[in-house]
């Protein structure tokens, strides 16, 4: 675990200092620097890129991590990343075609009720096919175990892009119609700046040649863009059908509550990105002993962190919404939703990562797309009865059942499960450390509030948590820093 816990930290304070700069984005530049539609606008035009982009990247993404390591020779890698460079590239100009020709319908659609969106729907395409690619070359440097600076560049530069143009809308110096504009920038030269990057540790030879098990690589690849859509589509389609149903700032509204409940899920982000390979390694080689080790220990180190993390959130959401303006009204509902998906996520670690980069992917792609459909039905549902709060039930729902079903088929077919016996002991100190401390409240300001409010608790938590002896790993760190802090 140790190149993976030094990779997973450094990713984690990146991604960290990115969630930081979303959060003082999401919370207070675009709510008091925009009204609530243009905000409402930003969320929408990101999720429908979002739900679009893995369509573009076509799978090659994961297809890179998986089959990499397989090839020995340059040779046959090269016809691999050639293939991940050209195959997107088609996908995408068929969907700009097709783009092209239904353009005037897009329009048609957006003509009633939110009107604000119309000269914006090509700017869709801009961000989905920046993300797409930005994505591969993130890819391309996983698989050489350099995912620090992808991790840089994922987390915090379009953050910080997106800041900058916030505050020169402020100022005045950036018209209110033009931010979007400054954002799909900001994509593109994150996108260059990631391809430079990874050309630098691979510079394939360029030419229409590709690897001489093709067929099974698209097979893959296809049956994973499926897969992978399928994942992006349980994110972002309750945004999306929010703006069907509801006026377009009520997307901005449901957007902070899962702003918030996201920063949970910091912690598998950062690990994901060493141990994804690391997991289709260990899958190549059949080595199964040190990929249930891998399992277990980072399912009970993900669990401590990220269990703090929702703690945190928990008891202290409602000073946190005394920060914004009261337009963007509190729902507990929400956050408390959303964030049990997030921990949940977390708890099943690299269960993921063994499943995708295994044969049984095709099993989890057909489970995958039965739980979109069953989402869209609950979003149906639920939306026009309960409104934003009815979006977080669908998304509970369907991400439950989603991960239980991906728990079970790993239990199943690899005779492994994430859980020990402090996976259990961790439940019981959660769900005490969020009753106890969410009751608790300073009659502070609410930043002081949270500060003192929070420090406490982490120090409490940290503390039990060290003595019941949850994590050798954990309790390595800890003495570390006290040694140096000593």
């Amino acid at each position: 675990m140790g190149v993976i816990i030094n990779q997973s930290v450094k990713n984690m304070l990146t991604t960290y200092v990115g969630f930081g700069l979303g959060a003082l984005n999401t919370l207070f530049l675009y709510t008091y620097f925009l009204d609530q539609e243009h905000y409402g606008l930003v969320s929408f035009l990101l999720s429908a890129a979002n739900l679009m982009w893995p369509f573009m990247a076509f799978g090659v993404h994961s297809t890179i991590v998986k089959f990499f390591t397989s090839y020995k020779t340059k040779e046959e890698k090269d016809k691999l990343l050639n293939l991940a460079l050209y195959l997107p590239l088609a996908i995408s100009l068929i969907l700009g075609g097709i783009g092209h020709f239904t353009y005037e319908f897009l329009l048609n659609y957006f003509s009633d009720g939110n009107e604000l969106v119309k000269p914006y729907v090509w700017l869709i395409y801009l961000l989905a096919i920046a993300t797409a690619y930005f994505e591969i070359f993130f890819a391309w440097a996983k698989i050489y175990y350099k995912s620090t600076f992808g991790n840089f560049m994922k987390e915090v530069v379009h953050r910080l892009g997106t800041t900058i143009l916030l505050f020169l809308v402020y100022f005045d110096l950036l018209e209110v119609n033009h931010f979007m504009y400054g954002v799909g920038l900001v994509f593109l030269i994150r996108l260059l700046v990631m391809g430079a990057y990874a050309f630098k540790l691979h510079s394939p030879t360029l030419k229409f040649s590709f690897p001489s098990n093709l067929i099974r690589v698209l097979k893959y690849t296809a049956l994973i863009l499926i897969a992978a859509s399928v994942a992006t589509a349980l994110l972002d389609l309750d945004k999306v059908m929010i703006e069907s149903y509801l006026p377009i700032e009520n997307v901005a509204i449901y957007g902070i509550g899962v702003y918030i409940a996201t920063v949970i899920s910091v912690p598998q982000k950062a690990m994901h990105q060493i141990t994804n390979p690391i997991t289709a390694e260990y899958l190549n080689t059949r080595n199964f002993k040190k990929l249930e080790d891998l399992y277990k220990k980072s399912s009970i180190n993900l669990s401590i962190v990220s269990a703090l993390i929702f703690i945190l959130i928990i008891t202290n959401v409602h000073m946190l919404y005394e920060l914004i303006p009261k337009e963007y009204s509190l729902s507990i509902l929400i956050v408390l939703l959303i964030s049990l998906v997030k921990l949940y996520d977390n708890i099943l670690a690299i269960n993921n990562s063994i499943l995708f980069n295994s044969d049984y992917y095709r099993i989890v792609l057909a489970i995958g797309v039965l739980l979109v459909i069953l989402a869209f039905l609950l979003n149906l549902f639920f939306i026009p009865r309960f409104g934003i709060e009815g979006a977080a039930i669908a998304s509970f729902l369907a991400f439950f059942i989603y991960n239980t079903s991906k728990l079970i088929l790993v239990e199943q077919k690899f005779k492994m499960n994430p859980f020990t016996k402090q996976s259990w002991m961790l439940f019981g100190l959660t769900s005490i450390f969020s009753i106890v401390f969410y009751y608790w409240e300073f009659p502070f300001y609410p930043i002081v509030s949270i500060a003192l409010k929070g420090g406490i608790t982490a120090i409490l938590y940290i503390s039990t948590v060290y003595f019941l002896n949850l994590s050798e790993e954990i309790n390595v760190m800890i003495r570390s820093i006290l040694a140096k802090i000593k």
